[in-house]
């Protein structure tokens, strides 16, 4: 997949001028690839257009213009974008209140390592998880991780042929599944594979 480059960005004064149509767009794009599991945990596939958002965002709200700033985004950022051979998601645990959060990212250690996807017919893909660095510490995982599931051939095939694909987590204090996710959502992240 390629890569967002410095000169394919949008100066700050451009942005200012087409953000409103551009969020819109980005909104109605991201609503084909949102997984809810349960009620807490959410996956955003991220792909070229919903991390060209991002950096526009960050350059924006920083008011960065000088090129080794807008460097830093680059390098932050086009490693959530997906490769071609693999999905990439930030996966959000959220619980409103402060106290039943702090409590559940307690029992929800490791959860970030149970993600899985499954095309009907294959083998269950776990998530690669946080390969940027460590999100989970000795008392509590991250409330925001950012996972990549690795494709191999054979689901990749499957996928491409149109067989169903269900996403889920198998972690013991929140087993979740979407099995299978809408047709929608299947629809675009196989347009992230080559």
């Amino acid at each position: 997949m390629p890569r967002i480059v410095r000169d394919s960005l949008l100066s700050l004064e451009a942005y200012a001028k087409q953000r409103n149509e551009f969020r819109s767009k980005v909104i109605a794009h991201k609503k084909t690839r949102i997984v809810h599991l349960g009620e807490h945990v959410t996956l955003i596939f991220e792909d070229e257009l919903t991390i060209r958002y991002q950096i526009q965002e960050m350059l924006r709200i920083e008011r960065t213009y000088e090129e080794a700033g807008i460097q830093d985004e680059l390098d932050v950022y086009n490693p959530l974008i997906p490769d071609g051979d693999n999905f990439k998601a930030t996966m959000m645990i959220e619980y409103p209140d402060v106290a039943e959060r702090a409590r559940m990212l307690a029992k929800m250690k490791g959860i970030e390592d149970r993600v899985w996807m499954q095309a009907e017919g294959c083998k269950r893909i776990f998530a690669v998880a946080d390969e940027d660095l460590p999100r989970e510490n000795a008392e509590k995982t991250a409330a925001v991780h950012f996972l990549r599931f690795q494709v191999d051939d054979e689901t990749r095939a499957s996928l491409k042929y149109g067989v169903p694909l269900s996403i889920g987590v198998d972690h013991p204090v929140y087993p979740a599944t979407q099995e299978p996710v809408g047709p929608d959502v299947r629809a675009s992240l196989v347009g992230d594979l080559a």
